[in-house]
């Protein structure tokens, strides 16, 4: 996985370091996260909160981030931000409410990524989450402004329908201009988190700052039953 990094970020002229792997540990168990965190790992993202929970509080004693990927409920918000760093999937008003609370009450400042929705109207919603780009203005205004929130960036999943459908590295390329967009208001929202294991080497070239690499880096992942 090094090796893919190194050689995307020196085919895009980049240099490594402006480039950080976040380890997608879904179905993955804590051992593994601590072998992982032996060996430099820093990041890790988990996408449902049954399985997060209880992973990180038993990897409590590691030096490690943890990013929250996956929809989220506002049920669950309360356990989330007891333990992630970065909840890179805020795609509504009312979650970003729901996280305020929970921040706040304890204690924390938890980060923010808008997840949006290339495959959405303007200011809708996509099929996998998401803000459409219409909506990014004022739901960053509502994270910025929210008590226990930091606004960090943008983040996205490469769209199966739509326009951008097949088209990664066009779809990256769209969230830099509506990263660099944000920006003008929120100059420190300059985390751009975009690229899986299929197509980091896309998201490297258009400039994202994070990738997201599960299956590159542990294998795929067996079913949980």
């Amino acid at each position: 996985m090094e090796e893919r990094i190194t050689a995307a970020c020196a085919a895009a002229g980049r240099k490594r370091e402006e480039l950080t792997l976040i380890v997608v540990t879904k179905t993955y168990p804590a051992s593994d996260v601590r072998f992982l965190s032996e060996l430099g790992v820093r990041h890790v993202a988990e996408n449902r909160d049954q399985d997060a929970a209880p992973k990180a509080a038993d990897c409590a004693d590691l030096p490690l981030s943890w990013h929250f990927v996956g929809q989220l409920q506002t049920n669950k918000v309360r356990s989330v931000v007891g333990y992630a760093d970065v909840v890179q999937s805020v795609d509504r008003p009312k979650l970003v409410t729901a996280l305020s609370t929970a921040a706040v009450r304890a204690g924390r400042e938890v980060g923010c990524l808008l997840q949006v929705a290339l495959d959405a109207e303007a200011d809708g919603r996509g099929d996998r989450g998401g803000v459409g780009p219409g909506g990014i203005e004022e739901l960053a205004a509502r994270v910025a402004d929210a008590p226990g929130l930091r606004l960090d960036g943008l983040m996205t999943v490469a769209p199966l329908t739509g326009e951008y459908a097949g088209r990664q590295q066009a779809a990256f390329e769209r969230l830099m201009d509506l990263s660099t967009a944000l920006r003008v208001a929120h100059p420190a929202a300059n985390m751009v988190s975009a690229g899986m294991s299929a197509d980091l080497e896309q998201a490297v070239a258009a400039g994202a700052t994070h990738v997201r690499v599960g299956t590159a880096v542990l294998g795929v992942r067996r079913g949980l039953g």
